[in-house]
């Protein structure tokens, strides 16, 4: 009789994962309550092995208690998500979050460097999960001259291969409105290395301090790590920003080479050009991708980005 009573008492609802710590997930149910949350049974994706089975943005069905305790007990099926592969286990997925309007990659030049092979290996994988993105080129009061020109050369490259781009500065406010125009009534995913400026965007969009903002160090001029687990911080402008730990590398997973140049839009349309229909741009005669990197019509950088991940793949290694 009181397992009956129990189960009359237990409550269904659904929610959306607003923080994930691990084992345990935060969700905001239906009423706007926030229920500390297990996750109960085994989560797959497409046979994805990933090192947490339920990720921020995320909508779940939940079971809660009458003492309280909560559990996931089903994943609605996800519009997109972002993944990559985690830097400890080779064959293990990390999922950054899920169901997202827009992706914005926080970029420096210096203080720390992104390099191009980094900005690539993101975009690349946005591709591939029908993520679009936006490039955040931040700290640029930061910058010399010689950064400047360097800078301005990538935002051309990016933004000849369709990609939005938006030069920031905390310090003199530049970009921050289009930043809130960008985000507005949307689910954006903020990522980038440590240092680079993400909490202290989410406080400028807050106009408070609600992330803490980390140091550079002076040794390596890379920064250290602020944000520990993803979680979706509500916006004053009808919008959620998930921020994300700092990403040292960005591994891909779940490609094959062939399907690589895809996700490269300009390559991939100079592709129909090639000999052969299943060329794969490396040393195959009558190569169009090849020829139009000697012509400069493809970056180099572009094309060395490219190789680097099919190196990975054969290699099976992780950078």
């Amino acid at each position: 009789m009181t397992s009956a009573c129990g189960e009359e008492e237990l409550q269904q609802r659904s929610g959306l994962v607003i923080r994930n710590t691990g084992n345990r997930y935060l969700v905001r149910d239906e009423q706007g309550n926030a229920l500390l949350c297990r996750a109960k049974g085994n989560f797959r994706l497409k046979g994805i092995r990933s090192t947490s089975p339920v990720v921020v943005g995320d909508r779940v069905r939940l079971e809660v208690n009458p003492d309280g305790t909560a559990f996931i007990t089903d994943i609605a099926e996800r519009k997109n998500y972002i993944v990559r592969r985690a830097s400890n286990l080779s064959r293990h997925a990390h999922i950054l979050a899920a169901n997202i309007d827009l992706a914005l990659l926080c970029i420096t030049v210096r203080y720390p460097e992104t390099t191009t092979v980094f900005i690539d290996r993101f975009l690349v994988t946005a591709e591939a999960y029908s993520v679009p993105v936006v490039l955040v080129f931040n700290k640029i009061d930061l910058y010399n001259g010689e950064d400047i020109e360097y800078l301005d050369g990538l935002i051309r490259l990016y933004n000849v291969i369709g990609y939005r781009c938006v030069k920031t500065s905390l310090v003199t406010g530049e970009g921050l409105q289009e930043i809130k125009e960008i985000t507005k009534e949307k689910i954006i995913l903020l990522a980038g290395h440590s240092g680079v400026g993400k909490s202290s965007i989410i406080n400028a969009l807050k106009a408070e301090n609600v992330q803490k903002v980390g140091e550079i160090s002076g040794y390596h001029h890379k920064g250290m790590h602020t944000t520990t687990y993803s979680e979706m911080i509500e916006l004053n402008n009808g919008g959620f920003i998930i921020d994300t730990p700092g990403i040292k590398g960005f591994g891909t997973i779940d490609m094959v080479p062939a399907e690589v140049s895809h996700y490269f839009p300009e390559i991939f349309k100079t592709s129909q050009h090639c000999r052969y229909y299943n060329c794969l741009h490396l040393n195959e005669p009558g190569c169009a991708v090849q020829k139009a990197v000697e012509d400069h019509y493809i970056s180099e950088s572009r094309y060395h980005s490219y190789q680097n991940i099919l190196e990975d793949i054969s290699d099976g290694k992780y950078r």
